[in-house]
């Protein structure tokens, strides 16, 4: 197990953010996870654990320790005439974990397609996209605790998961190490085309879609709205889709009666961000090194390589204020800061 210190993360976060951490430790198996719960240096110092950094915005240095995982493979662990359970290291890079199910004709995750980050990470944030959510597939997700070294098996239910949240972003359960996670599959077409674009494109082509068809659409989708990270520092949707009351939504239908939006079983009212954040007229717009993505308000970028964190965070806080002012509504990031 390789110990590092003073290691830039650069690599290590889709914004190409240059923060350092004190110390970096990649961990490959439970026992190292175990070993490190065993050092006293390690109990006293600030630790996170991040993937790929697709959902983290390093407002400074980190002063402790980071994790990253780097625990690989996939197995079957149980399998039906209609599902397969796989076992998936938290390491592995989710689009890599897509396109192999995909291929195998494995149903549930082609409408997660693209989406930057590993595994684990995936699980802790409830990844989702295009009326598909990581947790629908989720049975099990497997840790161990830093501080005790305990393993232990959460189940879907106990993951608490619900709009881009899991009971692993709460900060009493941080000390659980993703390790593994347990996806279920379908055999069975069941495909989630309820968002009309994704809908529209699959079955242009077919009336009887397969996922690898709609993983293809999305990715199309994706690649003509979003930047690739590689070439434009960014986390993609950097601020959640702001949930309000069906009073608050009657009185946005009042000056806007074409505004988007989607209803939910308990009488709320979802409403996209981008769109809010758009009628802004902010598509485009620049403050100092960062930027709003000019095809899709929703994404925040480091717009000429040389954005600090805190750039980001300056830009985003300046966005919320234009939106809470035009609609009374307050949008919350998406994104995880790190200071």
């Amino acid at each position: 197990m390789e110990i590092l210190q003073n290691y830039s993360l650069r690599t290590l976060n889709t914004f190409g953010i240059d923060a350092q951490a004190d110390w970096f430790i990649p961990f490959t198996s439970i026992e190292d996870l175990q070993l490190l719960s065993r050092d006293e240096y390690f109990q006293e110092c600030r630790c996170i654990t991040i993937g790929e950094g697709s959902n983290l915005l390093f407002l400074a240095n980190f002063h402790g320790i980071v994790l990253h995982s780097k625990i690989l493979g996939r197995q079957v662990v149980a399998e039906t005439e209609e599902t397969v359970d796989m076992l998936v290291g938290s390491g592995v890079h989710w689009d890599d974990l897509v396109a192999e199910l995909v291929d195998l004709a494995l149903y549930g995750v082609e409408n997660l397609s693209l989406i930057p980050g590993q595994v684990g990470a995936a699980a802790i944030q409830n990844i989702g996209a295009y009326g598909a959510e990581v947790s629908q597939v989720i049975q099990e997700v497997h840790t161990v605790n830093r501080r005790s070294g305990e393993v232990r098996h959460f189940s879907n239910q106990e993951c608490n998961y619900s709009y881009r949240h899991s009971i692993f972003k709460e900060p009493e359960w941080a000390d659980y190490i993703v390790t593994h996670v347990v996806l279920r599959l379908s055999k069975k077409p069941t495909l989630h085309l309820d968002y009309a674009d994704l809908r529209e494109r699959v079955t242009a082509h077919t009336a009887e879609p397969t996922a690898s068809e709609v993983r293809r659409e999305v990715i199309r989708i994706r690649q003509e709205k979003l930047p690739d990270p590689k070439t434009l520092g960014n986390a993609g949707s950097f601020f959640m889709n702001p949930i309000i009351s069906s009073e608050a939504f009657a009185e946005l239908l009042k000056a806007h009666p074409n505004a988007p939006h989607y209803l939910l079983e308990d009488g709320r009212v979802k409403v996209p961000a981008g769109w809010l954040i758009d009628r802004c007229g902010l598509k485009g717009y620049r403050l100092g090194h960062a930027g709003v993505y000019e095809k899709q308000a929703l994404v925040l970028v480091n717009a000429d390589g040389e954005a600090t964190g805190q750039d980001i965070a300056r830009l985003a806080e300046y966005i919320q204020g234009e939106v809470q002012q035009r609609f009374g509504i307050r949008i919350e990031p998406e994104v995880r800061y790190i200071s």
